[in-house]
């Protein structure tokens, strides 16, 4: 006799199940759901080609490389079926690489280069700069009919009818090149397919774009370039300089040489240099100049020890003032403690930058509200004094962040257990003793992290910064454009966008050494409270 195994019913799903499967099933198929992946994904890769064809321009092959691979797997990930997690993780994903690896992995690349003014070009570039700026007209040469023509870029450059009759085209950029399907008018070059021709007015209203035109006649700078004033008539101009490529060395007309010093420039036997150079690598130079030249050590050290005194008074002088406010309106007996809050919070719900703004018309030595009103006309240099100054970044800096602490504390407090509270009272414990070790103890539990927060955010508080003072007043001592109120990010930022020398391989270098500060420092303060542990 044999016994049949029983049968197990059927497995029943429940109603979200059954409209989970049928939202995964449906993800990648429907021909409006097709329709819109093709439109969405056209857009993509419109961007990608046109990324790519401006990183090939500048022969950026490795970050060219990175973006191809990126598009081909967004492709391939929403025009297949399933893979449901990917297409929702793939935007994410991307936007992180993007506006965070990326960045953080291109400012250390520019760490370790001499990118900067005169510095921002590879070395063909720079030679081809160099020959240029210094061109002179040849005496005697040859004139070409020329007609002013402008490229779907909106980039003028010159349609060229040499004396020999053959036609030529070509830009700053692109250089002179064979035109044989010019249209002629009396034996000159008129017109040509996919440039447009200017009329005598529009040559004259962009005469000084025109100026700036000169078409190099090869690829060799040594030849010269074709330049036009009137837009009708154009000559040879070469250099005095001449380029050497077998030495990869520029000698100008009294015979010095300027040679190749092996970071980005060309250097003469007195050390004299031709201002353009180019961008190459310089390994930890940038770093070790940051940190050892003498000339950037003083402001480096003053700038770096007002950075952190900010940092650490913004903090405490926030904390305390909004936990002090928290206990105040945190007592049951206290009237109207719901309009008090609101109007606490006031200065938490304007932007940080206009408020700064607004303080910085107050602050005016002449005629601001606190000297012509409160301080009855006094003549008080708030923003003008190196002292002042950093006391009036505390004090608005105090005044944008203190509701913000008063928020958060007022929860911690509201979160103590009143039964702790209550057995202190029955013990005999006075109110001071209350806070000091029973509501610190367990407010610093979960306000900790937050103050190690705040402490990274106003160590790069730049807004207030720049919006109240500028950094000034400024340091003319300094061979840096910086003043008495930079801290470390508004000098970065100084040191790569302001002044008549900017050099982003310091400022790079400066932004990681940052980071590894902010980076130490929130660690070590983690691992001291360990409140991390206790939020876990």
């Amino acid at each position: 006799m044999t016994t049949q195994a029983p049968v197990e019913p059927p497995v029943r799903r429940t109603k979200q199940q059954r409209r989970a499967a049928h939202i995964a099933e449906h993800a990648s198929g429907g021909l409006w759901t097709i329709i819109g992946k093709i439109a969405m994904l056209g857009i993509v890769d419109a961007i990608a080609i046109y990324a790519l064809i401006v990183l090939i321009g500048y022969e950026q092959w490795g970050v060219a490389a990175l973006i191809s691979a990126v598009t081909i797997i967004v492709n391939w990930i929403y025009f297949s079926r399933g893979k449901l997690p990917a297409k929702y993780l793939a935007p994410g994903v991307i936007f992180l690489l993007l506006f965070q690896v990326f960045v953080l992995g291109y400012t250390g690349y520019i760490a370790f280069t001499n990118q900067g003014t005169g510095h921002s070009l590879n070395k063909d570039q720079a030679v081809s700069s160099i020959m240029a700026t210094s061109l002179e007209r040849v005496e005697g040469s040859a004139s070409y009919d020329v007609t002013v023509v402008e490229n779907g870029g909106g980039e003028l450059g010159l349609l060229v009818t040499d004396p020999e009759g053959d036609t030529w085209v070509g830009t700053t950029e692109s250089g002179l090149q064979e035109a044989p399907n010019a249209q002629m008018e009396n034996g000159k070059a008129v017109a040509l397919d996919g440039w447009r021709s200017l009329k005598f007015a529009e040559v004259a209203s962009r005469s000084d774009e025109l100026n700036a035109v000169s078409v190099p006649l090869s690829d060799d700078p040594n030849d010269g370039a074709l330049r036009s004033s009137d837009g009708s008539k154009g000559y040879l101009y070469t250099s005095p300089l001449t380029y050497d490529p077998v030495t990869g060395s520029i000698t100008d007309a009294d015979g010095v040489v300027f040679s190749d010093n092996g970071a980005g420039s060309f250097v003469a036997p007195d050390g004299s240099e031709l201002s353009t150079g180019w961008v190459t690598t310089v390994g930890f130079d940038n770093f070790i100049r940051a940190v050892t030249d003498q000339r950037l050590m003083q402001p480096l050290m003053y700038v770096t020890a007002w950075t952190f005194a900010f940092a650490i008074l913004s903090v405490a002088t926030t904390f305390f003032l909004g936990l002090f406010l928290a206990i105040v309106f945190n007592d049951m007996r206290m009237k109207g403690r719901k309009i008090y809050r609101s109007l606490m919070i006031l200065p938490y719900a304007v932007p940080s930058f206009l408020s700064a703004l607004v303080w910085a018309g107050m602050m005016n030595q002449s005629f601001g509200f606190i000297n012509e009103v409160l301080f009855g006309g006094a003549d008080i240099p708030w923003l003008t004094d190196p002292w002042l100054a950093k006391v009036s970044i505390l004090i608005v800096n105090l005044w944008l962040g203190f509701p913000y602490m008063f928020l958060v504390c007022m929860g911690a407090l509201q979160s103590i257990p009143e039964d702790a509270l209550e057995a202190a009272k029955m013990d005999g414990a006075k109110p001071w003793a209350i806070f000091r070790l029973i509501k610190l103890p367990l407010l610093l539990v979960s306000v900790a992290p937050l103050l190690i927060a705040s402490f990274a955010f106003n160590f790069n508080n730049f807004n207030v910064i720049y919006m109240l003072t500028n950094g000034g007043p400024r340091d003319t001592a300094a061979p840096i454009p910086v003043g008495f109120t930079d801290i470390l990010i508004s000098m970065v930022y100084k040191v790569a966008f302001t002044g008549q020398t900017r050099d982003y391989g310091l400022a790079s270098a400066y932004s990681i050494l940052i980071f590894v500060i902010v980076a130490v420092i929130s660690i070590i303060a983690f691992r001291r409270t360990k409140s991390l542990e206790e939020l876990n």
